[in-house]
């Protein structure tokens, strides 16, 4: 099944392109949303999604931001921009982008059903004949990729894509291997060398946004997330506590 991601800061619109598209017929699936565009970039590793619908106009990362980071990762995405009216010209200004299509909001059900048929016709035509395209991995080379990880995670440019590229398998075959040879995703890898490194600064009573960018996760909203789902507690608390007494 293709891969689809949703991405929009207003629910309602993501509950309507979800709710009203039966894409288990078109052979597609829902495997995530973001309300912003930097919520969808650093999730984007993860979920692999090979169509996203991304609304123009989002705060912090509108639409187009996003697509031009997106694309510079992630050569072969779909992806549809959704506009309303007043924004619509503004879209059309980008047309340079790697984008399929543009979606004026209120989408029409008909509409987004046209644009997917489309959108399928185009990646059944991109499929390899060969499932595993690329060179096959045993288990040497996944360690290489570790190693080379737990020396670079502090490259906040890191991640599945570029990692792939430079090691020479699709991010999709890469994802695969990676977790059946270490029992853990590549993202789960990558979090797990920078949270590491993190408590390690908390130890020295590094600041929050200081230890953000120097492992890797220049948004510290973000690495405040991160760090609370790896450790349990805010990284503050975890300070604090290191430093009671």
């Amino acid at each position: 099944m293709y891969r689809v991601m949703l991405i929009d800061d207003e629910t309602s619109a993501r509950r309507l392109l979800q709710e009203s598209i039966d894409w288990k017929a078109l052979d597609m699936e829902i495997v995530g949303e973001a309300a912003s565009g930097i919520e969808a970039i650093n999730i984007i590793d993860e979920l692999l999604p090979d169509i996203i619908f991304v609304d123009i106009n989002m705060p912090f990362m509108n639409g187009i931001e996003f697509t031009k980071l997106a694309t510079e990762r992630y050569k072969e995405l779909m992806i549809i921009i959704l506009t309303a009216h007043d924004d619509f010209e503004y879209a059309r200004q980008c047309i340079r982008l790697p984008v399929v299509d543009y979606m004026l909001k209120p989408i029409v059900r008909q509409d987004v059903l046209d644009v997917l048929t489309g959108v399928k016709e185009k990646l059944d035509a991109k499929k390899p004949k060969d499932p595993e395209k690329g060179a096959e991995i045993a288990a040497s080379a996944i360690d290489q990729i570790c190693q080379y990880l737990q020396e670079n995670f502090t490259d906040s440019q890191i991640n599945l894509a570029s990692v792939a590229q430079q090691f020479g398998f699709s991010a999709s075959y890469l994802s695969r291997k990676f977790k059946q040879e270490k029992g853990k995703s590549f993202v789960e890898f990558l979090m797990e060398c920078r949270m590491e490194r993190a408590i390690e600064l908390a130890g020295t009573n590094a600041k929050m946004f200081c230890t953000a960018g120097d492992v890797g996760i220049p948004d510290p909203n973000y690495f405040g997330r991160c760090f609370k789902k790896y450790t349990g507690i805010s990284y503050s608390e975890y300070v604090s506590k290191l430093h009671q007494g």
